[in-house]
């Protein structure tokens, strides 16, 4: 029995490989279409609907443009014949998902739509013959799938592709619109996600509380100072205010290690010189690789290009006190 499983659940995922292998050989100019119609949906929303479970996929639709830089919504099919039309305005750009393409919930939006010369709606369907095909101002005719299981009648292949078209529909918006992974932080504030996606800016120490020193500074006071800030470590500027070395609680060691009295060297004389230093927008998780490669428990943080303007500190504690490893 338990072989017999096994060979069911590889028909049926077969049955979707496939069913993705021809969506890929079907994605034409209507797909070009569609994109470029969200796009310029810049005075009205994108509203995505269908009935069963390609309403379900339609949902689906709906968060992953949203996530990812465009935003839209989900109405319910059946609730729009009882107001829910209301939400759908000119400019609007509205999407329907269905195999069949005559569903009855549908027929009303479609109808609702064609009123409206200023809302555009997107057809997707695998019927050419079929009401949704031939009322919308931008027909997808996706192929026509063999559904996994007995009889033909489960919607699995073709939900599958379903699915499949949207996620490519959604991240060539957000790469037509430079959507990046800042800008995905901005809208998942919460979450494993938002963690990932923590960068050096999210984590520094700045303003006041970085220690910076002067490099003719004598060892007697920068003791003190490392002492009081209690973060291990020194930032050592020059003259001119750029960051030329530092100084860790592991340096004063090697230090003491070396010399017999050292209060009265100046910290250019025992620093390290040219701290490693990474960009604003770094991730953590990238800042935690590049300590633990180099074997150092802090960086230096800059932005932009200005390497030796230190704006930050991201201490390793910090990184792995947000739950990033």
């Amino acid at each position: 029995m338990k072989k017999e499983i096994e060979i069911i659940a590889k028909e049926v995922i077969q049955f979707e490989i496939n069913a993705l292998k021809n969506l890929k050989k079907s994605i034409n100019k209507s797909f070009t279409n569609v994109v470029e119609a969200i796009l310029s949906c810049k005075n009205g929303k994108i509203v995505i609907s269908g009935v069963g479970k390609s309403g379900i996929i339609a949902r689906k639709w709906a968060a992953t443009l949203s996530s990812t830089g465009t935003s839209s919504f989900y109405m319910d099919a059946s609730n729009a014949s009882h107001g829910d039309m209301g939400q759908i305005t000119s400019n609007d750009v509205v999407v329907l998902i269905s195999n069949s393409g005559q569903s009855e919930e549908l027929k009303n939006i479609i109808q609702y739509t064609s009123r409206n010369k200023n809302i555009k709606l997107v057809g997707i369907t695998s019927k050419k013959d079929s009401i949704l095909f031939k009322n919308s101002d931008i027909p997808v005719l996706l192929p026509t799938y063999k559904e996994a299981g007995p009889e033909n009648i489960i919607p699995t292949s073709s939900t599958t592709a379903q699915l499949a078209l949207g996620d490519a529909i959604a991240i060539a918006c957000m790469k037509y619109k430079k959507f990046t992974k800042i800008d995905f932080k901005k809208i998942h504030p919460s979450g494993t996600l938002s963690i990932k996606l923590k960068t050096a800016g999210d984590l520094m120490i700045t303003g006041k509380k970085i220690p910076f020193v002067n490099e003719n500074l004598k060892m007697e006071k920068a003791i003190k100072i490392i002492n009081k800030k209690r973060l291990g470590v020194l930032i050592v500027k020059n003259f001119k205010g750029d960051t030329c070395g530092i100084i860790t609680d592991g340096d004063l060691k090697r230090i003491a290690g070396k010399y017999n009295t050292f209060d009265n060297l100046k910290i250019k004389k025992v620093m390290k010189k040219n701290p490693l230093s990474i960009d604003i927008d770094t991730l953590a998780a990238s800042a935690l690789s590049i300590m633990n490669n180099k074997k150092i428990t802090s960086l230096c943080v800059h932005k932009k290009k200005k390497i030796k303007k230190t704006i930050g500190v991201l201490h390793m504690h910090d990184i792995l006190h947000s739950n990033i490893s």
